[in-house]
């Protein structure tokens, strides 16, 4: 018995040591992102700075935090951090119980500074939290990781300070970039999946005239789908846009019933951890709306 509890807790430990991660140098400091976009801005501040350990507390296909749980591997990765990066505007609804956890836990609020839109689905809070989909917002996303970095990482400001201004650079362009060529389509109506794209609608010049599934889940009330489907053939059938994150059955049942053609548009909030993956991802979109309006015959 005492040998089958002592291998018992021998697993024990090697189980915690394992969801725990490698362990940290010395005098580096441990940043935490809470999920995938706020993750792939951030790697690009931190790039080849060794005084930092950024890391993501949530699996890169997690999605959106809204009904997100804490799991015991999260509670580990949050006891070593020094600080946590959120999205924030009510994002990372479970907040209040890792501040009573860890109250001495730096948390870094991303969506300082940003023109927060309301949300039209009370379960998610008082404002939209889907912020990084204008390529404005994520400059200063950008901006409110590095002040932030600079003072928890005074020895690395210098690095911090260039990563933050080239990347800012790089997100300018960008945005110029999809600004001119979503210019033709602007004004254009779209039906989304959820209410995922009220910031890149109001950045880049679409109307959202429905919004499939507020609940981002797969089923949907008969109600809310026929108010849609009215709501569809009103605006005279615009495109519908799925997200990969969910299934599209929704929208195939919308588009029988209206003739409306389905694409899709990435949220970006799973995908590869590559520090050009926000760009990318946007420019993907781009291609996405102005092929969905050419296949629609609406592009001038």
């Amino acid at each position: 018995m005492k040998k089958a509890i002592a291998l018992f807790l021998t697993l024990l430990y090697l189980i915690t040591v394992s969801a725990a991660g490698p362990a940290l140098a010395a005098d580096q400091l441990n940043i935490v992102a809470s999920f995938y976009p706020i993750y792939i801005l951030a790697m690009n501040v931190f790039d080849g700075i060794d005084e930092v350990s950024l890391s993501c507390m949530t699996a890169p296909d997690t999605g959106c935090l809204h009904d997100y749980q804490l799991l015991a591997s999260d509670m580990i990765t949050l006891s070593r951090a020094d600080a946590l990066l959120i999205c924030g505007a009510g994002m990372e609804a479970y907040l209040p119980g890792v501040t009573a956890q860890f109250p001495s836990l730096q948390i870094i609020d991303c969506s300082e500074g940003i023109d927060l839109i309301p949300s039209d689905d009370e379960d998610e809070g008082e404002f939209n939290a889907h912020t990084w989909l204008d390529v404005q917002n994520a400059v200063c996303i950008v901006h409110t990781i590095a002040e932030a970095a600079c003072k928890i990482c005074p020895d690395a400001a210098d690095t911090i300070c260039a990563n933050a201004d080239g990347y800012i650079s790089r997100l300018n362009a960008l945005d110029t970039e999809m600004k001119e060529s979503l210019a033709p389509v602007a004004g254009k109506s779209i039906v989304t999946f959820h209410e995922a794209f009220p910031y890149f609608a109001r950045a880049y010049g679409l109307e959202i005239v429905a919004v499939i599934n507020e609940e981002h889940e797969d089923t949907i009330a008969p109600s809310a789908l026929a108010a849609v489907i009215d709501a569809v053939r009103e605006a005279g059938n615009p495109p519908l846009f799925t997200e990969p994150q969910y299934s599209a059955q929704a929208a195939i049942t919308v588009s029988m019933e209206t003739g409306a053609k389905i694409f899709e548009l990435d949220p970006l909030v799973t995908g590869e951890m590559q520090k050009n993956a926000y760009e990318e991802g946007m420019r993907r979109n781009t291609k996405a709306l102005l092929h969905a309006f050419e296949e629609t015959g609406e592009t001038p």
